[in-house]
């Protein structure tokens, strides 16, 4: 998910959730519009640009609009930030609905190019990325508990002048007992192009099963450019000298700030369909992002 500001904030997907299902960002069947009937209910979404709005206004003219618990797939008019927004607003009604996505916004690195005609016919043609979420789980220094589901990235930062001070352990094994760092991030395969590339990051393919973790700003191990690790890790940040070094965690929309620890994992129980105009999937965009000068 590209990042479509400046400013280390980010930002700005038939379903089988099971593991037997199709590998992560891949279409569910390749090659293969995700619809096999023609789409009857769309729920119309819209920021609150002029463009979207009167975009919106014009097409529930001509196609109807149902609620989003109802449709068969929801139109989402904007950028990737309100597209980020839309997919969150998906995942916590627990539903499976896609999003088909029409860029009213300024990247659209996760959007189809706009046009409000022929809207039944593309959507009929649409093959489906399936994305999972990172999950993170942090501690407060208070012993408060918060958790949150990213689809760009996790991300630690440093809350004052000084720079935090942050332990690693991948799969209870520690693998770097101090990171001084302006903060670090683990992001997802299609996050991969928003912050993390930001930082330097490697930019990863949808199909590859791999989370980039990053630093950001690392003064020591000065060095140390961050590793690439199975989607199945389980990854723990702990704050070291937390109340002189405070640190926030940002899950996406979510900030916690003054965390003692941070847990992070993805979620394959949760999933969010996005769909994409039929030769410009979200795979290949990643890919060619990688040779963009």
């Amino acid at each position: 998910m590209k990042n479509v500001e400046a400013g280390p904030d980010g930002g700005a997907a038939g379903l089988m959730p099971e593991a037997a299902g199709p590998l992560l960002g891949m279409p569910a069947t390749v090659g293969v519009p995700f619809f096999s009937k023609p789409v009857r209910r769309i729920a119309f979404v819209a920021s609150p640009t002029v463009l979207a709005t009167e975009s919106r206004e014009r097409l529930m003219l001509l196609h109807g609009n149902c609620p989003m618990q109802d449709a068969d797939v929801v139109v989402c008019l904007g950028g990737d930030g309100f597209m980020l927004e839309t997919l969150h607003r998906i995942m916590a009604s627990e539903a499976a609905t896609p999003v088909y996505g029409m860029n009213c916004g300024s990247v659209g690195f996760l959007m189809n190019a706009f046009a409000e005609n022929d809207l039944l016919a593309r959507l009929g043609r649409a093959q489906a990325a399936v994305l999972h979420p990172l999950r993170m789980h942090a501690v407060t220094h208070t012993g408060a508990v918060e958790e949150a589901l990213a689809l760009n990235e996790v991300s630690l930062l440093r809350q004052l002048r000084q720079a935090a001070k942050i332990r690693i352990t991948v799969d209870g094994r520690v693998r770097l007992p101090e990171l001084i760092c302006d903060g670090v991030l683990v992001s997802t395969p299609a996050g991969s192009t928003a912050y993390n590339l930001s930082a330097h990051g490697p930019i990863v393919p949808l199909s590859a099963n791999l989370l980039p973790l990053t630093p950001i700003s690392a003064f020591r191990p000065r060095r140390w450019r961050g590793a690439l690790l199975p989607s199945t890790a389980d990854v723990l940040f702990e704050i070291l000298e937390l109340d002189k070094r405070p640190v926030a965690a940002v899950a996406d929309f979510t900030e916690v700030r003054d965390v003692a620890s941070v847990a992070i994992s993805e979620d394959r129980t949760v999933v969010t369909t996005i769909l994409f105009d039929p030769e410009q999937g979200l795979s290949e965009r990643i890919v060619a992002e990688q040779f963009t000068v």
